[in-house]
């Protein structure tokens, strides 16, 4: 086995130190090379750059792999829940019974927000993203815990529990408070005995006279949801959250500028473009079959199919794909015109040469979308549920930076290709 890596630049060779993982993955390290030789390395997009060494999630793309903390995902899915996966992942082990009650606990304490700060949904128009609400509530937050949001790692890292149940409650509530705001209803406070996706939809649908009824597993359905999206490896929106945390932002600033990252078409708003892409070929008196052709020969773009990581299935659409027939079904939505189509189309991959040799399999967003829009979330709250699920993993991102008093501001270097050096011409002169 090879512990260095030469790398030869003209004349002149550098040994670079390699770095295996725990799964046997190997890198070669390139952080003095710059000193040595003046050279920086290039990769656009970071897609084949280590940018830290984290013990939180592991991912195969190629074998279609994703466990978290060394559990496959889909014994996590068939066994787990979500908040005892987010402890998993948040502190690595799974807890105990009486770690379990704890955490639910201070979860569940934390649900309630200040009502001052109900006062700031009155100063955003009805139209605004609920994206853009979520960012700047979960920011401004922090303002209500100035104990917990210091911008002083060590005294932040000691609130670090407490801090971690207020987002992983509050982000739920607010963004409930956000849909009701939105179509003009008042808000509805989090009940202590529900469990927390059952809260979720408790704050969502229920009216002032009646509580919302759960008869189709859709808090289960939810809860999967959360499951299956609470953490993904160094994708945007958590590297970001590592890239902000390594300057010192707090747990607050630093989800915040998560979300808005999440915020992009090309990474948590996939599942709503699926939604779309399903209804304009229903739209179109299409089953599905001609929208396959057309995408074959380039005329309409598959959404929801294929993924920057997995080169196989993604393990998560495989769980979510049965549960999507599950809450459908429970709800008499068996024979849903959208779904049917989401088979054919699924179908289509599984067999098509087209399809099959490209590896063009359907990922978790080609299911998610139709889950959320079972449970009556409307498309434009779709990356907000996505925030939701994917809370657990900043977090623990946040924490692993945090913790490393060895940690250095993330800095990338960049090729400058704009004009050499030249004066300044004086204006009169132009």
């Amino acid at each position: 086995m090879e512990d260095n890596v030469t790398l030869k630049i003209g004349d002149n060779s550098y040994e670079c130190p390699v770095i295996t993982g725990t799964e046997n993955e190997k890198a070669f390290d390139i952080r003095k090379i710059r000193a040595e030789s003046g050279y920086i390395s290039y990769d656009e997009s970071y897609g084949n750059t280590g940018s830290c060494q984290s013990e939180i999630t592991f991912i195969n793309g190629e074998e279609g792999i994703l466990r978290y903390r060394g559990y496959p995902i889909e014994q996590l899915a068939g066994s787990s829940s979500f908040l005892e996966s987010t402890y998993l992942i948040i502190y690595g082990e799974l807890p105990s019974q009486e770690q379990l009650n704890l955490f639910r606990e201070k979860v569940r304490r934390s649900a309630e927000i200040h009502v001052g700060m109900e006062n700031h949904f009155d100063g955003f128009p009805t139209s605004s993203h609920p994206m853009a609400i979520l960012s700047a509530m979960l920011n401004s937050l922090g303002c209500y815990y100035p104990e917990m949001s210091s911008n002083d790692r060590h005294q932040d890292l000691e609130s670090f529990d407490d801090a971690a149940a207020v987002l992983l409650s509050k982000v739920r509530t607010i963004a409930a408070m956000t849909y009701r705001m939105k179509v003009g209803r008042p808000f509805i406070y989090p009940k202590p005995d529900l469990s927390y996706s059952e809260n979720f939809l408790h704050m969502m649908f229920s009216n002032p006279y009646q509580d919302f009824e759960d008869k189709s597993g859709l808090a289960e359905a939810l809860d999967l949801f959360f499951l299956l999206h609470a953490d993904h490896e160094q994708n945007c929106s958590t590297s970001t959250v590592r890239m902000v945390a390594s300057g010192g932002a707090n747990l607050f600033a630093s989800v915040s500028a998560g979300v808005c990252a999440l915020w992009g078409p090309l990474h948590g708003g996939a599942n709503q473009a699926v939604i779309k892409m399903l209804q304009e070929i229903h739209d179109s008196g299409d089953d599905g079959h001609r929208f396959i052709e057309s995408a074959k020969s380039g005329k309409a773009k598959l959404m929801g199919f294929g993924h920057r990581v997995y080169k196989n299935y993604d393990p998560r659409a495989r769980i979510l794909g049965k549960a999507a027939e599950r809450v459908l079904s429970s709800i008499g939505y068996e024979n849903d015109p959208l779904l049917n189509i989401a088979r054919n189309l699924e179908q289509a991959a599984l067999d098509d040469d087209y399809f099959v040799e490209r590896k063009l399999y359907p990922n978790v967003d080609f299911y998610s979308g139709l889950i959320l829009k079972a449970a009556g979330i409307p498309p434009e709250f779709f990356t907000v549920m996505f925030a939701i699920g994917r809370m657990p993993g900043w977090l623990a991102n946040w924490h692993e930076v945090a913790s490393n008093d060895k940690a250095r501001i993330h800095r990338p270097r960049q090729i400058y290709q704009g004009p050499a050096q030249r004066d300044y011409i004086p204006l009169e002169q132009r």
